[in-house]
């Protein structure tokens, strides 16, 4: 079952409003005692229904979780839709250039502090979770994946474990790698980070800063299961297929 409902993120949008989305297990309603992990993900829009989806595919995550009986929580907030970059200034800790997009303006910090501190609030009042980090994981795709990583380095007091598809590594390397070295990580990190096999002709030197991150987060004792999407492209479609590779990882000892 999805909820959805509207919330506003005042740092980012004022009081412009966008949807929120919860998928509550199968046994969620049956079992009133029981309380849930959480996973939150990037790009709600993108993560449940096809006809919410930015281009028409969603990853269907109801339907692999009520198939496979998984017991977990998903909560998403649909990402910026506004035109001049404005996805990718929610999604971005550093602020770029870049010959395709022209300027971008950093405002990843603005969206992580909302996250945790008044949509992961309203998610744990609202509904039985079980709020601790143990419990609490962050997904997504492209920006997104970029932002998970992010959220795993910066905000590893929250969350214990991320999930990073085709993370948006180009937006820059050497930045993306001081964050890893620098960052105060506790025990038992665990990152799943994978990259499609056609996507590396989409940026240049992409296998290579992949390679990097991965030796980065491995020298940290992050414990992360990289890999290469064999065919793997930048879309949806893709992603959906890596649902049950990221699951399996982001609940692997739980």
């Amino acid at each position: 079952m999805v909820e959805v409902w509207d919330v506003t993120i005042p740092s980012l949008t004022g009081d412009e409003s966008r949807k929120a989305y919860i998928y509550l297990p199968t046994t969620y309603e049956e079992d009133e005692e029981r309380r849930y992990p959480v996973l939150y993900m990037f790009d709600g829009q993108n993560v449940f229904f096809d006809c919410d989806a930015t281009y028409g595919k969603s990853w269907g995550m109801e339907e692999y979780l009520d198939y496979t009986q998984t017991q977990l929580i998903v909560a998403a907030v649909a990402s910026n839709q506004h035109p001049d970059n404005s996805r990718l200034n929610e999604y971005s800790p550093y602020s770029f250039k870049d010959s395709q997009f022209g300027k971008v303006t950093g405002k990843g910090k603005k969206t992580m502090d909302y996250l945790v501190y008044d949509f992961k609030r309203e998610i744990d009042s609202a509904f039985r979770t079980l709020p601790d980090r143990g419990n609490t994981f962050i997904a997504g795709s492209s920006m997104g994946g970029l932002m998970s990583l992010y959220a795993l380095m910066k905000y590893n007091k929250f969350f214990s474990a991320a999930a990073a598809l085709s993370p948006s590594l180009w937006v820059d390397t050497e930045k993306i790698q001081k964050l890893i070295y620098t960052s105060r990580l506790r025990k038992n990190t665990v990152l799943y980070m994978d990259y499609g096999s056609q996507e590396f002709k989409n940026h240049p030197h992409m296998l290579e800063k992949f390679s990097a991150v991965t030796s980065s987060l491995m020298e940290k004792q992050v414990m992360v299961s990289s890999r290469i999407v064999p065919g793997g492209n930048h879309s949806e479609a893709s992603w959906e297929k890596q649902v049950p590779f990221f699951i399996n990882t982001l609940l692997y000892q739980r």
